[in-house]
């Protein structure tokens, strides 16, 4: 891997047609319909009232599994998706076509056999109005290309929960197959399906998506506390701190910061493990009409 030739790359164009078939595959994907008397998923799911979830946004003009292409050097067996934020700008469509840019922002090197951490933006617009959809952000820990140097600025830490109880705890059900299916929608990284890739990154089985675990907690909170509404979620950020496996019950902690923001943690109860750490969600203060 060389810092300076990825930093100064230009730009990476993305275009990307989608319909609605693709909208409610990647509400399915990440949880929708599990249950089959709430209602509440319908919006995401039926074609005669069809929304987008938000979240859909991290799948939209998707490059693929980007860093597993040579000419960026990267050691992609040894990745880790580490962080990951999005702000939502406007309402997804349900079909159309939309453009991404991908950017390298910054590299920081922790050291020879420490890794490094590559900080990604992707700006998704709606075709052809140019319209800026969403802004997609995300860290990954590349374990095995630390001591190469580095550059360009990295964000301000995530904030930690809040050291007391959760105000509230939802059940996350994911399936044994919830990877292959969140896999349909773009993200075909073999760590989520080949248990012989898993095995090599250190894992004993495929693991689950992050981005489908975020998506989760995405569709939570627009069902559970946007009263179905996507456009009231403005931005969605966590760290990715433990592998989930398909078919663990996660739960979701939630800490009312405000009217309008919550802190939140997943925890996989089975493992004592916490999967996604330091998250945050931002909601609007206006209800679409």
């Amino acid at each position: 891997m060389d810092p300076d030739h990825l930093l100064n790359l230009p730009p990476r164009i993305i275009k990307h047609r989608y319909d609605r078939r693709d909208t409610i595959l990647y509400a399915l994907g990440v949880g929708a319909g599990q249950q089959p008397c709430n209602t509440r998923d319908l919006a995401f799911l039926l074609e005669d009232r069809l929304l987008a979830l938000p979240t859909m946004a991290v799948v939209l003009a998707y490059p693929g599994f980007w860093q597993m292409e040579p000419q960026y050097g990267i050691d992609w067996r040894r990745l880790l998706h580490a962080e990951q934020s999005c702000e939502f700008h406007a309402m997804l469509p349900v079909e159309g076509e939309v453009r991404g840019e991908l950017t390298i922002d910054a590299i920081s090197d922790k050291g020879a056999g420490r890794g490094a951490l590559l900080r990604a933006t992707r700006k998704i617009y709606s075709e052809p109005d140019n319209r800026l959809l969403a802004t997609v952000r995300q860290l990954s820990l590349l374990r095995g290309d630390g001591g190469k140097g580095g550059g360009g600025a990295m964000p301000e830490p995530l904030r930690t929960v809040p050291n007391i109880p959760a105000d509230i705890e939802v059940p996350l059900v994911t399936r044994p197959e919830q990877a292959l299916l969140y896999r349909m929608s773009g993200d075909r990284n073999p760590l989520h399906a080949d248990p012989e890739v898993a095995e090599a990154a250190g894992f004993g089985r495929p693991i689950l998506h992050g981005l489908c675990t975020y998506g989760f907690v995405g569709r939570e909170i627009v069902t559970g506390f946007c009263h179905t509404d996507p456009t009231r979620l403005k931005s969605l950020e966590c760290r990715f701190t433990s592998p989930v496996y398909p078919g663990d019950v996660l739960r979701l902690l939630l800490w009312r910061e405000s009217q309008f923001e919550f802190a939140f943690r997943v925890n996989a109860p089975d493992r004592d493990a916490t999967v996604i750490d330091y998250g945050r969600a931002v909601l609007s203060e206006v209800e679409r009409e």
